[in-house]
């Protein structure tokens, strides 16, 4: 089994410069990737784009997707991977290309994936990174800074001939970004409410919850689940509120 292509899409995040838009066009297009989504791009001038796309990706450009907002951007997929040359304490365990290629096999089976690519010159920040179901980084002899479009066809590469003989593995169909941030509001707000995080820095426990509900995963019938707790929390605590009063 390999990965099912017609289910991911490559995301660059506020790309400088049009001609790297077209040459991840066409990278992603070598590699049988069709999806293209651009956000908040500096200058999306086609003309540009097209002459570094070529004449056999202008399919991806014509249909690329084109937003002012990574959050909604996002909406629609199940799981997202940030590409980063930047590992630390306040970021996620980081994959290797081939093995985050091999976890794809299964997931791409029946959830839209998206490969998140940040800006030329300082990559995906933290807040962007928060959105991410995982993160990747291309290893490097010392040196990690890449072509945007160079980034592109390694992962894009990977993720192509990635394959499994091991018995499938059934990955349900996630909740989407949509629907997960509704409820890490949600979420977030109601521990608020009753002080169990602090309500000066709430993001920053926030950040626990997130990494927990990427490990394991959630339906978007569990979100509702999650989401009609909090209901009920928001309920009791008015109630309780209103007695005190």
């Amino acid at each position: 089994m390999k990965v099912n292509l017609a289910n991911i899409a490559i995301v660059l995040h506020r790309p400088h410069f049009p001609e790297n838009i077209g040459a991840a066009a066409r990278v992603a297009k070598n590699m049988g990737i069709r999806r293209l989504v651009v956000v908040d791009p500096r200058d999306c001038d086609l003309t540009r784009i097209l002459k570094m796309a070529t004449h056999n990706a202008e399919d991806v450009v014509t249909e690329m997707e084109v937003f002012d907002d990574l959050k909604k951007a996002l909406e629609s997929f199940q799981y997202v991977v940030g590409s980063t040359a930047r590992t630390g304490s306040h970021r996620q365990t980081v994959r290797h290309p081939r093995r985050l290629a091999e976890d794809l096999v299964n997931i791409s089976q029946n959830n839209q994936v998206a490969i998140v690519f940040g800006p030329e010159d300082r990559g995906l920040r933290n807040k962007e990174l928060q959105y991410c179901d995982g993160l990747v980084t291309i290893p490097s002899a010392g040196f990690s800074s890449l072509n945007l479009a160079q980034a592109v066809m390694i992962l894009a590469y990977e993720i192509f001939l990635a394959s499994t003989d091991e018995p499938k593995t059934f990955v349900p169909r996630l909740a989407n970004r949509d629907e997960l941030e509704g409820m890490y509001d949600h979420l977030k707000g109601t521990l608020t409410k009753i002080k169990f995080v602090n309500p000066e820095n709430p993001e920053y426990w926030m950040m626990s919850v997130r990494r927990f509900v990427s490990r394991i995963g959630l339906r978007a019938r569990e979100v509702k689940l999650i989401r009609g707790i909090c209901r009920q929390l928001d309920w009791y605590f008015q109630e309780q509120q209103s007695k005190a009063e």
